[in-house]
């Protein structure tokens, strides 16, 4: 089976639970003797707020094509045999999963290590934003993951040639391109056309 056949990226619509057998199953394998899985919940609280829900948007074609690069390059650094992401849009209520990573291996410190680089660059890079709705209130959350790369992101130094403003306009979309909408952008700005 090619590399490529055993990876399964899935961006889900509103209102589509995270089916996690699903993605158990297709990562399991007669040579898999380890599955290492990250199941990312929306929680009840944050610093001191009651949470009623996340909210998930995304520019779905980028974030399929990231999220394939970042399994590549996982694939290119550990010796997988499976690996399924995939992540909710729209509402997700507490306690239920917004982003689910499974990834198989003969020995687990492969699909370990591979798991959390996963999640920790598709927090990072993918063009994935997410809102926190609060009984008082709601804002657009910035992860740290991307905070932490947010230098590297001007100069075009993070996952790829070019700079943000050209992987926008690669796009073709000017207000939610790779971090346009995790930069928080007021409503009534227009967006900036160059020249």
């Amino acid at each position: 089976m090619a590399d490529e056949d055993r990876t399964l990226v899935e961006i889900l619509e509103e209102h589509s639970p995270i089916d996690v057998a699903k993605y158990m199953k297709y990562v399991g394998s007669p040579q898999a003797g380890a599955i290492a899985t990250f199941s990312g919940t929306t929680r009840d609280m944050f610093e001191g707020k009651t949470v009623l829900e996340l909210r998930y948007e995304a520019y779905v074609p980028m974030a399929i094509r990231q999220i394939k690069n970042l399994c590549e390059s996982a694939r290119s650094s550990w010796n997988l045999i499976s690996m399924a992401v995939a992540h909710r849009l729209g509402p997700v209520p507490v306690r239920e999963t917004s982003v689910f990573v499974a990834v198989s291996s003969v020995h687990r410190v492969d699909s370990l290590e591979a798991c959390k680089f996963l999640i920790d660059e598709l927090k990072a890079s993918v063009p994935i934003w997410k809102k926190e709705v609060y009984t008082n209130g709601e804002i657009w959350k910035e992860n740290s993951e991307f905070l932490q790369r947010r230098p590297e992101l001007g100069n075009g130094n993070a996952n790829g040639s070019g700079n943000c403003k050209e992987r926008i306009e690669e796009a073709g979309h000017h207000r939610k391109g790779c971090c346009g909408a995790k930069v928080r952008i007021e409503e009534d700005e227009a967006p900036v056309k160059e020249k």
